[in-house]
């Protein structure tokens, strides 16, 4: 284990067990842990630094505003964008349906046809659908590649004038695999399509700049990159912002209200109603700050060389399938043979002889549809992040084999 991981460890005390025991936590593609710097940051906003933004003339109140914009900044700048581009939101979930409900509302009609792939987690289907219901368009779906990989020879060729939209994941939340997010956005345009693009897993290990890839709306959320729940972050050129209806009514984002008409705000305060989520956004520029000190590149060929020595110690196994490529950002799915992907992580949540447990995702992640194609129902998932090493792997490979004797 290298000094620096040592280091960062130390920064997540959410790794450590009730009894203070070491907690290998492999479920950072569902969450990740938070280091001291966001919980501090979270902590101040709501503590000592506490106001309401945007409306007190006092002078906390003014000082909050200006950190809660200061944190947009941050997070457009993390992305290669503008503060004027950045939408804050619930999550990439919500970001996803606001432009599902704004601009695919506004400009499909019958025939036109939005492509997705056989990975996309839910929240970057169901919107759609509910889209599709209520314009009239239909959804392509295009296939995968042998390795797990979205497959943009197919995409290229199923791709017509008809399509205004395409919505591929940047990583994989199951497989890891990466999208060549340049070539797909080259694709889409050529037809004159826009291009959407989940980037939960990819903003947390891989460095993102929109403007370079050229897409059009870029969605993430903040609690997969070290940063708070319940907020996230939709990008989207400015002119398509510009031409973008609300997407909920409320305070902030009007700029004039008579019962007889209401004005609306320019973007980005249109698409945030309401008292936002303060003390989160705070957290949220942490969680930026504190990756950004780290570097991207880092974090990036860390986390590869756990997927490396995971993937290899696993093909060593008798019994064990793996999916996804050679080459995946942070996650490794994987079956036992006769065991249930839920058997497995309920065994390794157990701590034998005061030894540490391990925490890994085991379910269908959101993505049914890729199951379907999996042919399996469930996956176990390890996940790594900043924190993980390979005392975390060990501790997972050790919990496999007690998982093989118990069932054997």
């Amino acid at each position: 284990m290298s000094t620096e991981t040592l280091t960062r460890k130390a920064d997540f005390p959410g790794l450590l067990n009730a009894d203070g025991g070491e907690w290998h936590y492999l479920d950072t593609a569902a969450t990740a842990q938070k280091p001291r710097a966001v919980i501090e940051a979270v902590s101040r906003a709501l503590g000592e630094d506490y106001a309401t933004v945007h409306r007190g003339v006092y002078s906390r109140s003014a000082e909050m505003t200006l950190a809660y914009e200061e944190a947009r900044r941050k997070v457009a700048r993390f992305i290669g964008g503008q503060e004027d581009e950045i939408v804050f939101t619930r999550g990439a979930t919500e970001a996803i349906n606001l432009v599902a409900a704004t601009w695919a509302i506004a400009n499909l009609k019958q025939g036109d046809r939005i492509l997705l792939s056989v990975l996309e987690h839910h929240s970057n289907i169901v919107p759609w659908q509910l889209a599709a219901q209520r314009t009239g368009a239909v959804i392509d779906v295009c296939p995968l590649t042998e390795d797990g990989q979205i497959d943009l020879d197919a995409a290229e060729a199923m791709l017509t004038p008809a399509h205004k939209l395409v919505a591929f994941a940047h990583v994989s939340n199951v497989l890891g695999s990466e999208l060549d997010a340049a070539r797909a956005v080259k694709l889409a345009h050529a037809v004159g399509a826009k291009i959407l693009l989940d980037g939960c897993q990819a903003v947390p290990r891989l460095k993102v700049d929109v403007e370079a890839l050229g897409c059009d709306f870029y969605a993430f959320s903040a609690h997969k990159l070290y940063g708070p729940t319940g907020i996230g972050a939709l990008w989207a050129r400015r002119a398509i912002l510009a031409d973008m209806p609300p997407y909920q009514g409320g305070g902030a984002m009007i700029e004039r209200v008579t019962f007889e008409r209401t004005t609306y705000a320019p973007a980005p305060q249109r698409f945030e109603a309401g008292t936002p989520a303060i003390a989160e956004a705070i957290g949220f520029g942490a969680a930026v700050d504190y990756l950004s000190a780290i570097g991207l590149d880092v974090a990036e060929a860390h986390e590869r060389e756990l997927v490396a020595k995971l993937r290899g110690e696993l093909r060593a196994m008798n019994n064990v399938t793996l999916f996804g490529p050679e080459r995946s950002a942070g996650i490794v799915s994987f079956v036992l043979d006769g065991i249930h992907p839920h058997d497995l992580g309920t065994i390794l949540d157990e701590a034998p002889n005061g030894g540490g447990s391990v925490a890994i995702r085991a379910g269908h992640h959101c993505a049914q549809p890729l199951m379907d194609h999996l042919g399996v129902p469930a996956t176990a998932r390890a996940s790594f992040g900043l924190y993980s090493d390979e005392s975390d792997i060990a501790a997972l490979l050790a919990g496999i084999e007690r998982t093989k004797r118990i069932f054997a």
